[in-house]
């Protein structure tokens, strides 16, 4: 039986043996992402299909989620989704993939519904980072309906502290604020594709 030469314990020899090692972990890092890519759009999106047949509140048949298409905002800067919902062939309503960066704890995305003249129907919110218990009550149905049935652009859309209409949910004002500006950057996208500019 031969006895195995122990490595010289240099610098060298150290650097050789982290640099394999982190080689392999980024390896096998690699490969899993790359496994549980699909999984994890295929689960994305059916939430947002989820989220869209949710916030949809006319007859449609057709799958708005294949017929999406990119809106700008006005100003150009943002791009978002635009799911039209089709009875007979008929654009019925449209939901809106919007986000905005002012919540509480970052970026929020919802997805709303309007009706064509630009009523909102509801909204989901699909992605956040609020307080849970505060600024997650914005999922909450006292909350949400008040937005059913106003048009961003005929009422004074804000919330009551700034002189608007809707109620922010109690100690979560900021996350209030952050639906609100995420529906209005929808609203305001929409109505600049409806006009064809």
């Amino acid at each position: 039986m031969t006895k195995q030469k122990k490595m010289p314990s240099t610098l060298a020899n150290m650097v050789i043996v982290l640099v394999i090692v982190a080689g392999l972990s980024a390896l096998v890092l690699g490969f899993v992402h790359q496994i549980t890519l699909k999984p994890i759009k295929e689960a994305k999106n059916a939430k947002e299909l989820e989220a869209i047949t949710d916030v949809i509140y006319t007859e449609f048949d057709n799958n708005p989620f294949e017929e999406k298409t990119i809106i700008t905002t006005p100003d150009n800067r943002y791009k978002l989704r635009l799911y039209p919902a089709r009875k007979d062939g008929k654009i019925t309503s449209v939901a809106i993939k919007t986000f905005s960066n002012k919540a509480f704890g970052g970026k929020m995305e919802l997805i709303v519904g309007f009706f064509l003249d630009g009523t909102i129907s509801g909204y989901k919110v699909i992605q956040h980072s609020e307080t849970p218990g505060l600024g997650s009550k914005v999922n909450d149905r006292k909350f949400h309906d008040q937005f059913q049935g106003i048009n961003p652009g005929k009422n004074i859309f804000k919330v009551k502290q700034d002189g608007g209409e809707i109620d922010a949910v109690t100690a979560a004002t900021i996350s209030s604020r952050a639906v609100i500006d995420a529906i209005q950057r929808a609203f305001n996208a929409y109505s600049k594709f409806n006009t064809g500019n």
